[in-house]
């Protein structure tokens, strides 16, 4: 008790010192509450951020593993050259098949699953592709029953398909599987001017529904019939009903050929909807077969359509349980397993993990700053007061409890300023660290931009929203299990979503909400008695060294 009382005495007999490290150790909390605020919202956001929103997923093959392994085997057998025919013959014949798919779609980890198969149409004299050529692209492959084996379809990828293996075309003929595949078209949303959506069914094959552009390009109406043909052979011609006209919500008019023009198929405005079961009644779905032949008369046999499969997710957990659940369903591990929602949203947080390290950087400044300055004002404390000390020894206090006294009067000062930071530190908090994550979403756009401008390039391709990224646009709020704090971060789009081609543009976590948690608290009294120790430590190494006799003669 006598510890105590002297301490106590001796916090408000020294007013001006002890204001001083009052104020010392309040910057140092205020600064430590504002760093771990944000560290904790990066936390909360990478762990519980799409916890409970639907994601999807798909299966793909693993290319660069599989072109490594045959390059590393080709390549110590005959040199430098690689052998192209065996890197082609370990990426042959790698596509799964619609059943494998549907196989992994019934593992208890998945909510749903949606699939699209695509393939590719020549026009014909009653029917042309919206373009601003006068001939199409492919009239030419078409009529002499050659095509480009390596074209690449809308959605190619998604699914986990090795390449488009059709033609190029006219048209790009899209079979789905449900109203879920339509939802989420490659080509983006898009609204129904007239008509209806076809069903699944075999009682509506052959019913189709085209864009507007495509329907006044050519003069037609709902009820009307059109006249498509093969892709590979011009003499096969395949009859369809229009059953209703879309009208994409953001179309380009511009096709994403080469030189030359490009082919139209690659147009949004030329996308012809189905059914898989259209597809499956006309001999052109995944299942079946086309011949190409190449300009040296060599022919190969690949599927009619691209398989694009996704499958969807009740939360993070679940997709996570999926590639684990698939590999040991039998997934070679030639193929790997992503989602675009999850990499999205983790692109999405790249400023808030910059904000975070910064913060980390900055904290451990302050608190090695902060440290150093308590450490010299305890020294020059207990050197003032050296005369005290030897007073107090003299009269047979241990140096222990005077050692004890020091200690005790830096802690009541530290606790008493690590409030009173604490505070200020949560009332400014969120204010602060909103307008720090505002500069990194600013320089992560800029980044972005700057790039992009190096290539001359625009931000967004068809098919994208303008701008290479938005901090404004919708959010959902992500908050820690009973910790009182929260993310807002944009939703991931679902589905394919966006277009076929150009940067995908991402919506940067724009603002955090984080209250001092009680963890936060247990951190920054942990904070406040290392720092107590820390400095008292040197205060305790003088006390213990100094000889009462010795202080008194050369005080007289």
């Amino acid at each position: 008790m006598f510890v105590f009382k002297n301490a106590w005495k001796s916090v408000i007999r020294n007013k001006g010192r002890n204001i001083l490290i009052a104020i010392i150790v309040a910057i140092i909390a205020a600064a430590a509450t504002i760093g771990l605020s944000i560290r904790q919202s990066a936390n909360t956001a990478r762990e519980t951020g799409i916890e409970n929103t639907r994601v999807t997923g798909q299966i793909s093959v693993d290319r660069s593993k599989l072109i490594n392994a045959s390059s590393t085997s080709s390549s110590s057998s005959s040199g430098s050259q690689p052998d192209f025919s065996a890197i082609r013959e370990a990426l042959s014949d790698k596509e799964l098949s619609l059943s494998d798919y549907q196989k992994y779609a019934k593992l208890s980890s998945v909510s749903s699953s949606y699939y699209t198969e695509t393939t590719s149409l020549a026009e014909t004299d009653s029917f042309q592709p919206v373009s601003t050529t006068s001939s199409s692209s492919s009239s030419s492959s078409s009529s002499s029953g050659s095509s480009d084996s390596n074209a690449q379809q809308p959605g190619g990828g998604m699914g986990g398909g090795m390449e488009s293996t059709t033609s190029s075309g006219d048209f790009q003929l899209v079979g789905f599987s449900s109203d879920e595949a339509v939802k989420n078209a490659s080509n983006g949303s898009f609204t129904m001017t007239s008509g209806e959506v076809f069903d699944y069914t075999t009682s509506s094959d052959k019913q189709v529904i085209i864009s507007k552009s495509l329907a006044d390009f050519n003069n037609l109406k709902v009820g009307s019939t059109i006249t498509v043909a093969s892709a590979t052979d011009s003499s096969k011609t395949y009859s369809l009903k229009v059953v209703g006209i879309y009208k994409n919500t953001t179309e380009s008019s511009t096709s994403t050929g080469g030189p030359g023009g490009g082919s139209t198929a690659n147009d949004a405005a030329n996308a012809i909807y189905t059914s898989v079961s259209t597809l499956k009644a006309l001999g052109l779905d995944a299942s079946s077969k086309v011949t190409t032949t190449d300009s040296s008369g060599n022919s190969t046999s690949s599927a009619a359509a691209q398989i694009s499969y996704t499958y969807v997710f009740n939360d993070e957990s679940s997709f996570k349980s999926f590639k684990t659940q698939a590999k040991k369903a039998g997934l070679s591990s030639d193929y790997t397993v992503s989602s675009a929602d999850v990499e999205e949203y983790e692109s999405s947080l790249i400023p808030l993990n910059n904000l975070s390290q910064f913060a980390l950087t900055l904290l451990l400044i302050v608190l090695g700053v902060g440290a150093v300055v308590l450490i010299v004002l305890s020294l020059f404390n207990v050197r003032e007061r050296k005369y005290e000390v030897g007073v107090l020894t003299a009269m047979g206090v241990k140096k222990s409890k005077v050692a004890a006294q020091f200690a005790i009067e830096l802690l009541i000062v530290t606790m008493i300023g690590l409030g009173i930071g604490a505070v200020a530190g949560a009332a400014t908090s969120v204010p602060v660290s909103n307008q720090l994550l505002a500069s990194q979403v600013a320089q992560q756009e800029s980044e972005t931009s700057s790039q992009q401008a190096q290539f001359g390039r625009g931000a967004a391709g068809p098919g994208t929203s303008s701008g290479s990224s938005s901090s404004s646009s919708s959010s959902s709020s992500s908050s820690g299990s009973g910790t009182g704090s929260g993310t807002q971060a944009a939703a991931p789009t679902q589905g394919n979503g966006g277009g076929q081609f150009g940067a995908q543009a991402v919506d940067y976590v724009s603002s955090v909400n984080s209250t001092v948690s009680l963890s936060m608290v247990g951190q920054l009294i942990l904070i406040g008695l290392g720092l107590t120790l820390l400095s008292a430590l040197v205060g305790v190494i003088f006390v213990m060294r100094y000889e009462p006799l010795q202080i008194l003669a050369d005080r007289s």
